[in-house]
């Protein structure tokens, strides 16, 4: 045989090996900020499968480019960038928890959160009109014939978008416009379901559980008085038979959830909920030799790694000037995420970064703490390395995501109010020299890894499901076409063919 016929058999042989996939044509709404790296990492796995990708971005987008061999962007001209006021509502946020719980303190923070929310919508929906209007986008739209729109629920436009479209609707979610997004779409008993915010477990005492209604009517309030309203008029206009927004969200076909049961609370769920948390863990890759010579140079002590994520440039100056000092009377090595004023109280033992490679420290044998605010990705990157966690929660699910670790014995929390030398000093002793916490935490590591199907291929088998049967529509459940009256008294009529 030939070079030439070598080289055709090697060919047909290694085509043979690969994974046929008919490329389908996603359209992509996300969220910025740390909605987007996960969002991203979905989009990778997509490309890398023959899918072709358009994304919907703001013009003022911190952290989605306009131009990726990853996708095709479609962007959006917005006047205010939301990086802007989400920087105003961090500030006032740390400085009303650094006055310290109570009722005028939780009232602060409340309003100032709500103020925020209605303020990010109120764009987008100035924004989501201006494409319905630019009739030349609607057309190329509408032409480009997508097999499925795919998007963040935090914000609602997507979810216009694909009804507008007339498109499948695949939902990257764990939260809504107005919450955890299994309160819009699953059975969810106040008695035992902890609501986002509550700070309360699942086993709650009666005085709890009622004011985690309590906690239940806010969300309720926000959808119907603050939310649902920004979006009405949109509806209304654009929208054939008019819309609401929790009704859409409760029509899409795939929900995957960026949750799963080794890190949540057990509850009831649905057919059409998927659960793909840690989907955006892999691991640890080697670090730059300059940073791994750092690594290696703690010897047995090991290293501390400490991030805020990425709406929080820097704490306060003299809580970062405390955590410094604490850090400089250890033996540990430590990594430090701030990009505010360097803290004059800083140890040689200290490295600041701006930047820092978190998932392959996390995965480093010499990584013993990290300090975290209980982002759900940091959180869950954690869980998927075994290292355990001192949390500094600062606003949205944060407290809920440490209150989680703390209940399994994997993590331990520190409010900002309570932050100082001694406190933080006595926190990361706590976590470096209790061998639960790392106990625990590499139990729900193993437990994390052990499942029929990985998190990510459960994500893209399910995006490519409802492209391959243009929905999915046999997993949704009636009750969203159901007035609440009706779904009360098919309860009651249930209940009393039990008696």
């Amino acid at each position: 045989m030939g070079a030439g016929g070598i080289f055709v058999l090697f060919s047909v042989c290694l085509i043979s090996f690969l994974t046929p996939c008919d490329g389908g044509n996603i359209l992509v709404f996300p969220v910025d900020g740390s909605h987007w790296i996960n969002m991203k990492i979905l989009i990778e796995e997509l490309h890398a499968r023959g899918h072709s990708i358009s994304v919907m971005r703001a013009s003022t987008s911190w952290y989605i480019a306009e131009e990726s061999p990853l996708y095709t962007s479609i962007t959006m001209e917005i006047n205010e960038g939301i990086e802007d006021f989400f920087d105003a509502y961090v500030k006032e946020n740390m400085k009303a928890q650094r006055e310290g719980a109570s009722a005028l303190t939780f009232f602060k923070i409340t309003k100032n959160f709500l103020s925020m929310i209605s303020k990010a919508h109120s764009l987008w929906v100035d924004a989501l009109a201006q494409i319905f209007d630019d009739e030349q986008l609607v057309k190329s739209l509408v032409d480009a014939r997508y097999d499925l729109v795919l998007t963040d629920p935090a914000i609602a436009p997507g979810i216009l978008l694909a009804k507008y479209l007339k498109l499948p609707l695949v939902l990257n979610v764990r939260w809504i416009t107005s919450g955890d997004g299994h309160f819009a779409i699953a059975p969810s008993p106040t008695s035992y379901i902890p609501v986002p915010g509550s700070g309360f477990t699942d086993k709650m005492n009666f005085i709890q559980r009622v004011k985690n209604i309590l906690f239940y009517g806010i969300i309720v309030f926000q959808q119907k008085f603050m939310v649902g309203p920004t979006y009405d008029a949109i509806c209304d206009k654009y929208i054939e038979g008019g819309c609401d927004v929790i009704s859409l969200l409760q029509e899409a076909d795939i929900w995957l959830f960026r949750s799963d049961f080794v890190f949540d609370f057990p509850r009831p769920t649905m057919p059409n909920v998927i659960y793909i948390g840690g989907f955006q863990c892999k691991p640890a890759k080697p670090l730059p030799a300059d940073l791994e010579e750092f690594v290696q140079s703690a010897g047995e002590h090991g290293v501390i790694i400490m991030t805020l994520g990425t709406l929080v440039n820097a704490l306060p100056k003299d809580v970062a000037d405390e955590i410094a000092a604490a850090f400089a009377k250890m033996p540990q090595k430590v990594i430090w995420k701030h990009k505010g004023e360097r803290p004059s109280t800083i140890g040689n033992n200290t490295l600041i970064v701006d930047w820092m490679p978190q998932k392959d420290l996390l995965g480093h044998p010499q990584t013993k703490v990290f300090v975290a605010h209980g982002g759900t990705n940091g959180v869950q990157e954690a869980i998927f390395h075994g290292v355990p966690v001192l949390g500094i929660p600062l606003f949205f699910d944060q407290y809920d995501n440490l209150l989680r670790l703390q209940e399994r014995g994997a993590g331990k929390i520190l409010q900002l109010a309570d932050v100082n030398g001694h406190s933080f000093e006595e926190g990361v002793h706590d976590i470096l020299h209790r061998d639960s916490y790392r106990q625990n935490m590499q139990r729900l590591s193993r437990l994390h890894r052990d499942q029929p199907m990985g998190p990510m291929d459960q994500a893209i088998f399910w995006v490519e499901y409802v492209m391959r049967h243009k929905g999915a529509p046999l997993l949704r459940t009636s009750a969203y076409k159901m007035p609440w009256f009706l779904c009360c008294k098919a309860r009651r009529t249930n209940k009393t063919k039990l008696h």
